[in-house]
């Protein structure tokens, strides 16, 4: 007799699950860049549309497809059409790469959440040289957010020809954070649907004070008025609807298989379509809400940045030319410039080589997203906070709430139509299978561990479109009369619940 399949405990527990695994790293570090490079609150207006005419629909289709079926993605897709289990297992093999690169990032928010509790922070001040006279040359000819990340963090090679070993402390954080995802699909529903609680909410609650603590920054209010100032010339540019789309897809996670897997254990009267517009507004808001705190914490960056430049050029005119001190200020500087420029022009050209020109323009312009927004914008402008330890730690365990929580999605998809196969699940439980999954792609993420690591991060991560395909697999190869009538017993079986209990 077939076991019964495993179910979430109430319907919340599958939405907090997606909302978990949909909103992860890409709405803090990706969509705040995109907004910056196309136009500010512009960019919201072909992010909505697709979001409407690409992310709602196919979001319905994988949880309808997941529901209707009990199956993760290779039997659902071999129920649809026999020639569509390639699509299930695609969708697998892609879930399996995304996991391994996923969880290294884990692991460097685990480094950078354990540094988080020294005083003072690691990359808040450049090391000391060899003979301890002056701080490190690499480190200041660039930054020491940035010297901490590729030197201490990544020990980067010069290129990707030298691998150099496998560093045991990137290797123990990444240890970390498998264990903890084994951990939390342990049980399968039984252990994710509780964890999911916590991954869902925990990222609302710092982004919250986070927010709080960006608005009364100085300089925050430079970072929005920058976010929300429209360039609506930006609509013309088909590159802003395409990245648009993307995010929209990535997102949301469609087409890994890990939606069609959460849905696999749900009731089947259970309202998908309800639950698939919950999760897309929810995600999408999250992604503008955490644009309004990243741009107030970037805000304050540029600021800083800028007021920093224009006190150095102010300081080497006063002492170049003998002022009194406070008699060049931010008003006066371009005009006193001038000023000198013509009056001691040979003295002027000395010093001219030496004077920065300071734009917080050109600062707000900047445009960094992934790793860089992450491990160096950010830390930059948490090093410069009052309780700087604090921000940190906060800001390091959102990350890693998003990056777990996401990762319960990824695994998941691989998982699912594992535990599916009486192949596989007769000899192995469940147990068993998903500490091999864990332990096979640790061994593997290994190899970004090394010295070399961060050019394979680079070349890993998979560019899937499958789920831009799915609307068209359908009607093509699919039988799309039989479809039809799938999804629409799910609609009719959840009314009819309604009816009857209500």
């Amino acid at each position: 007799m077939e076991k019964a399949r495993p179910q979430w405990g109430n319907p919340l527990q599958f939405v907090f699950a997606c909302i978990s695994y949909a909103v992860g790293l890409g709405n803090v570090w990706r969509f705040p860049y995109l907004c910056q490079m196309y136009g500010g609150g512009s960019f919201l207006v072909p992010y909505v549309i697709m979001l409407i005419v690409e992310g709602m629909p196919l979001l319905y289709l994988e949880l309808a497809v997941g529901q209707r079926m009990r199956q993760g993605s290779i039997g659902a897709w071999r129920t649809i059409s026999p020639y569509l289990s390639g699509v299930g297992v695609a969708s697998v093999v892609v879930s399996f790469f995304l996991a391994m690169y996923y969880n290294v990032i884990n692991a460097w928010g685990f480094w950078y959440f354990f540094h988080s509790f020294q005083d003072p922070l690691p990359w808040s001040i450049c090391p000391l040289n060899g003979n301890r006279t002056g701080y490190d040359e690499e480190c200041e000819k660039a930054s020491s957010t940035q010297y901490f990340w590729y030197r201490k963090t990544l020990n980067i090679s010069p290129s990707i020809q030298e691998n150099g070993g496998v560093q045991w402390e990137p290797a123990l954080c990444l240890t970390l954070a498998w264990l903890m995802v084994y951990l939390c699909i342990l049980r399968g529903t039984e252990s994710t649907g509780k964890v999911v609680y916590f991954t869902a909410s925990m990222p609302y609650c710092v982004l919250i004070i986070y927010l709080v603590r960006g608005l009364t920054l100085h300089g925050a209010t430079n970072g929005l008025m920058y976010m929300f100032t429209p360039k609506m010339e930006q609509l013309a540019n088909p590159k802003a609807w395409i990245n648009a789309a993307t995010q929209i897809f990535f997102s949301l996670g469609l087409g890994f298989g890990s939606l069609i897997a959460f849905a696999s254990y749900n009731e089947p009267s259970n309202n998908c379509q309800k639950h698939a517009i919950i999760v897309s507004i929810i995600n999408s808001s999250t992604s503008i809400f955490a644009s309004i705190v990243t741009f107030s914490i970037y805000g304050f960056k540029a600021t800083f940045n800028y007021e920093n430049c224009l006190n150095k050029v102010i300081l080497l005119l006063t002492n170049s030319f003998d002022l009194e001190d406070g008699f060049l200020t931010a008003s006066n500087l371009e005009e006193m410039k001038d000023y000198l420029a013509s009056t001691y022009p040979s003295k002027y050209s000395e010093v001219f080589p030496h004077i920065r020109n300071c734009s917080l323009e050109s600062e707000l312009n900047t445009a960094v997203q992934g790793t860089g927004l992450a491990f160096i914008v950010y830390t930059e402008a948490i090093k410069n906070m009052e309780v700087s330890q604090l921000w940190s730690v906060l800001y390091f365990f959102m990350l890693l709430m998003l990056g777990i929580g996401s990762m319960l999605g990824n695994t998941a998809a691989i998982l699912t139509p594992l535990t599916d196969s009486k192949v596989i699940s007769s000899y192995l439980p469940k147990e068993a299978i998903s500490g091999l999954v864990c332990l096979i792609s640790c061994a593997i993420g290994m190899v970004f561990t090394m010295e070399a690591g961060n050019y394979w991060t680079k070349i890993w991560f998979p560019a899937s479109m499958l789920g831009s395909l799915q609307p068209l697999i359908i009607p093509v190869l699919g039988n799309p009369t039989s479809f039809s009538v799938l999804v629409f017993t799910s609609i009719n079986i959840y009314r009819h619940t309604q009816n009857t209990y209500t």
